[in-house]
């Protein structure tokens, strides 16, 4: 008892945020409405686009009306994903037409646009109960990696996350796997839940050592500071920028 006690004290702030969000994201998807989604999504993305312009160290003033266009798109276009390919598309004309462009200003529109457009896609093609998978998974990953790798963690998994172990990394993923697997049978079949729930936790795994690349690289401990106890919108939804993705492309292929 005293030990959670001074658990919960050190961490006070980062739980208290976390349960707030938590009981935020809840009442949303209760609530399941095309347009709040739409506002919410859009608000995380633009914070997020923001804290990754300064990660890439590119300047987020010129970038962000870019970003606010391709948003208010999404929410008359049904295939959000197909924005990012068209930006992708328009923005290699305009560095092959002007030189004065650089490719790095475009990063922002790949980290974190096209994985907010394609989880924006999943809730539009397949409903609200992809999204409580996809946070479940991703939920799941993150507790089971911390809860074994404090216990039994040995082995350094990559020098991007020196925090992180082998140990934790299977953990989590066995953990959310085998927990996310039956979040996912309202949707699909077993079969097809276990393997999706199983590459949705890899590659949430990979998603924050991406971020956690970006932070090293950019000389920083958070992305921001938006979010007490947590840092910035990109440490809370590194993990599902990319899970968000395998997520989508798989429903698509296997249901």
């Amino acid at each position: 008892m005293d030990r959670a006690r001074a658990i919960f004290d050190n961490n006070r702030e980062r739980i208290t945020t976390g349960f707030i969000l938590l009981g935020s994201v809840l009442i949303i998807g209760f609530i399941d409405s095309f347009f709040i989604n739409w506002v919410v999504f859009g608000g995380i993305y633009l914070i997020a686009f923001q804290e990754s312009a300064k990660l890439f160290e590119v300047e987020k003033s010129n970038l962000l009306p870019f970003a606010i266009g391709i948003w208010l798109l999404a929410g008359v276009y049904p295939y959000g994903d197909d924005l990012f390919v068209i930006a992708g598309v328009i923005y290699a004309s305009a560095v092959a037409f002007n030189k004065n462009l650089i490719w790095k200003d475009f990063f922002p529109f790949v980290y974190p646009t096209a994985g907010m457009l394609f989880m924006f896609t999943m809730y539009q093609e397949y409903g609200v109960l992809t999204l409580l998978w996809l946070l479940a998974v991703v939920a799941l990953t993150d507790v089971g990696a911390y809860a074994v790798g404090k216990s039994v963690g040995k082995t350094p998994f990559c020098e991007t996350s020196p925090n992180k172990t082998m140990e934790g990394v299977v953990g989590g993923v066995a953990v959310a796997t085998i927990g996310g697997m039956f979040f996912g049978l309202p949707i699909v079949d077993l079969s097809i839940a276990f393997l999706i729930s199983f590459a949705v936790a890899i590659s949430s795994i990979f998603g924050d050592l991406f971020e956690s690349s970006l932070k090293r690289a950019a000389g920083v401990k958070d992305s921001g500071n938006i979010l007490p106890g947590h840092g910035g919108m990109l440490d809370r939804i590194d993990g599902y920028l990319f899970a968000g993705i395998i997520m989508l492309v798989l429903l698509r292929g296997l249901v």
